[in-house]
């Protein structure tokens, strides 16, 4: 193998590969590696840890075709260190050496027939669907949240994908709190699965900047995204996701729109004397005086309440996780939002004022 390629290409092509190498668990010397493939004037990097592999392809000129497996971290830590000139690639046997200038290295690495078996995905029989970056960014974010990091309950550490009335949404859950966001609207196809939040964050991470638009593909057990010249494969999580659907208050008895930077303030004020009763904050809403307030007793430090102007329907009283609550609110991208709250013990709803394509679903505390 021998191949020119240009150092910054390379570096953000490594670094992002590297990345899923350093996560491997398995006990494969292997998967620490990094594939190189020099092919038709063009550089295609792999990696995986067997539950991921992310593939990257860089424009280059192959001077001889091959292929070889070097450390990722080693590789990638020493070319993001070269001046932004041209960096040869030159295979042999085991043996990689890279040489930019006057810096030249050799890495020993292993023969790429050792490497294991990418996945593959029948693509005509997937279900297909592309979505703007910029929402599937802000929609990801919106949900992941709240998952779980309970490993004893892998339907909970996902994201649910699944289709409800043409359209698709993803939502999570880890039993206290749920986010549930409209994805991509008229969908041909039936679509239920659960995607690991590592596989989406890694998504998220790799979106190059000029890059608009993903194409997701889904299968019965695997999602591939692609991205450019970025194809990220992940395998799904085979479990059953709650029908959550069931648990969202059909209806709430009491709506309050407030203000999201005056109330995140009042929730973060708050926090800070819920240190020793586990976060738990006051919500109050009194119809008379027009005050939603906030408010924390911690008998040693002392006690604190805040209030705000709003519309109240009627008067409401909860207790909530004030990181809950802070997680919801900072979720929403509107400056306007909606809380609906319906009783000491209902579960509260966090909403965009205008837009519904999000919810967030906070369950109470014993008061």
């Amino acid at each position: 193998m021998e191949i020119e390629v240009l150092q910054d290409r390379l570096a953000k092509a490594l670094n992002a590969v590297s990345r899923v190498a350093a996560s491997t668990k398995a006990g494969l010397p292997i998967l620490s590696n990094v594939l190189l493939r020099a092919e038709d004037n063009q550089l295609t990097l792999t990696a995986t840890n067997m539950e991921i592999a992310t593939v990257q392809y860089v424009n280059a000129k192959a001077k001889k075709n091959g292929t070889i497996t070097v450390p990722a971290k080693l590789l990638a830590e020493f070319v993001s260190n070269l001046p932004k000139e041209n960096v040869l690639l030159s295979a042999k046997d085991e043996k990689l050496v890279i040489s930019a200038g006057k810096y030249k290295s050799t890495i020993n690495g292993i023969l790429a027939d050792d490497f294991p078996e990418l996945p593959k995905i029948n693509e005509e029989e997937a279900a297909t669907f592309k979505i703007n970056v910029d929402i599937f960014k802000e929609a990801v974010n919106e949900v992941i949240i709240a998952a779980s990091n309970d490993t004893t309950r892998p339907a909970l550490t996902g994201v649910f994908f699944n289709t409800f009335n043409n359209s698709l949404f993803i939502a999570a859950t880890d039993g206290y709190r749920l986010a549930d966001r409209k994805f991509v609207e008229k969908v041909q196809s039936e679509i239920k699965v659960i995607v690991p939040t590592n596989a989406l964050q890694e998504v998220i991470r790799s979106i190059s900047d000029n890059v608009e638009e993903i194409e997701v593909l889904i299968t019965d057990s695997q999602i591939r995204f692609r991205m450019g010249e970025i194809e990220i494969t992940s395998k799904l999580i085979d479990a059953s996701f709650p029908d959550y659907r069931q648990l969202i208050p059909k209806d709430c008895t009491n709506i309050i729109e407030l203000d999201k930077a005056e109330l995140i303030r009042m929730t973060k004020v708050a926090a800070l004397f819920a240190r020793d009763s586990g976060g738990s904050v006051v919500c109050e809403a009194k119809k008379d005086e027009g005050i939603f307030s906030i408010s924390a007793v911690a008998s040693e430090l002392g006690e604190n309440t805040s209030a705000m102007g709003a519309n109240i329907s009627e008067d409401g009283k909860v207790v909530l996780n004030s990181r809950y609550l802070l997680d919801a609110l900072n979720a929403t991208v509107e400056g306007k939002i909606i809380f609906g709250l319906s009783g000491k013990l209902a579960p509260v709803i966090i909403k965009n004022a205008k837009n519904n394509d999000y919810m967030h679903i906070i369950m109470p505390l014993k008061s």
